[in-house]
């Protein structure tokens, strides 16, 4: 489930720029950007899922494979369909396979991975109250997943290639597969995509932790965190939550870390991550700046670089502690805030002895942080 939109605003490809641009814990940014001619990645992504999803539909007329999905999809969270399709060793399964490959390299195409990423696509279960129809032998429908918190239907596909409309926010009695994007694998490839630009672009700035004391480093730790409830539809599937970092690095230029929070995957609920997001070794002041966001598919990593350092390159060292959240987001244009990537809160001026339950900026989600001394061995 995806955390909310905020109606704020998302990301357009600009000039990359030199900014340092590193990463904490293995996370990585999201944003979408435009296509050739203007129009915007989401709508690429969204597309070659929906053909994803009506071909599998039509390849369940193969009981070999209808079978297969049916047993993995009651037996897992989510299976890769391209790889399930072709170990089926039928002439219906081989070419699903292949169509769905051809699908997940232009899928990785346009979150600009560059073909990194492997494997993609995935299937589930839309709801666990769909088990019992689905273990009896009902006909199951194959949506895609959606890309839009408002939608109030979807459109899904029978054995024979028929749209059915569903309520988006009710899930129905009869069984539906989902087919949605592994966001966690395309945030991990994406962060490398962005990590390799940086340096290119910037090879003289300080990595993370390359001018830590000799004894070790004072740190913020999220000691808990909890986002606030929300409403939305059953056939989303859960976001890749992360945060962006901003401050001022050593070297006087503006810096932004990322940090990856994939256990955030249910609003409402208290999480106990025990999750360092700050390193204060790699600041120049005592302050800095938290956005969270979260992506739900529609990505291209290339973009989020290009918007952010070319946004964040214009704010000069003034000698002074500057706040860099609002920079942040109005480096994302109006016409993006659709679903994805969606802004989620922030937390201004977070100092190394802050302590203590923090309320966002923008009330829709705390957390209780406390300092951490990261000693060597």
């Amino acid at each position: 489930m995806s955390k909310r939109s905020l109606g704020h605003r998302s990301l357009v490809a600009l000039v990359l720029s030199a900014v340092t641009f590193t990463g904490v814990q293995g996370a990585a940014p999201a944003s979408a950007a435009p296509a050739p001619g203007g129009a915007p990645t989401h709508s690429t992504v969204s597309r070659i899922e929906n053909e994803a999803a009506r071909s599998i539909a039509t390849s369940l007329t193969d009981p070999v494979l209808r079978s297969r999905i049916r047993t993995a999809a009651l037996s897992f969270d989510e299976v890769d369909p391209a790889a399930l399709a072709a170990r089926t060793g039928t002439l219906t399964g081989k070419a699903l396979g292949s169509r769905l490959r051809d699908a997940d390299r232009r899928i990785a195409q346009a979150k600009g991975l560059d073909g990194t990423a492997g494997s993609l696509l995935r299937v589930r279960l839309g709801a666990d109250s769909m088990r019992e129809a689905l273990s009896r032998g009902a006909e199951p429908l194959v949506v895609a997943a959606s890309s839009d918190d408002d939608d109030a239907t979807v459109t899904a596909y029978d054995a024979r290639g028929r749209a059915h409309t569903l309520d988006a926010r009710r899930a129905p009695g009869r069984p539906v597969y989902v087919v949605d994007i592994d966001e966690s694998k395309a945030v991990s490839a994406g962060l490398e995509v962005l990590r390799e630009a940086f340096r290119q672009q910037n090879p003289s700035a300080p990595r993370l932790g390359a001018q830590q004391a000799s004894a070790g480093w004072w740190a913020t730790k999220v000691d808990s965190v909890r986002l606030s409830d929300d409403k939305e539809p059953w056939v989303k599937g859960d976001a890749e939550v992360f945060s962006l970092v901003t401050g001022f690095g050593l070297d006087g230029k503006v810096r932004v870390d990322t940090v990856d929070m994939p256990y955030l995957n249910t609003d409402g609920t208290t999480y106990h991550p025990n999750q360092i997001v700050v390193n204060w070794s790699t600041y120049k002041y005592n302050l800095a700046d938290i956005v969270m966001m979260e992506d739900d598919g529609d990505t291209n990593y290339k973009a989020l670089a290009q918007a952010l350092t070319a946004a964040l390159l214009t704010i000069a060292d003034q000698g002074t502690y500057i706040p860099l959240v609002n920079a942040v987001l109005d480096a994302l244009p109006e016409s993006w805030w659709t679903d994805d990537p969606d802004y989620v809160e922030s937390w201004y001026t977070l100092a190394q002895g802050s302590s203590g339950r923090l309320d966002g900026a923008s009330g829709n989600g705390w957390m209780s942080v406390s300092p951490y001394f990261v000693q060597e061995f």
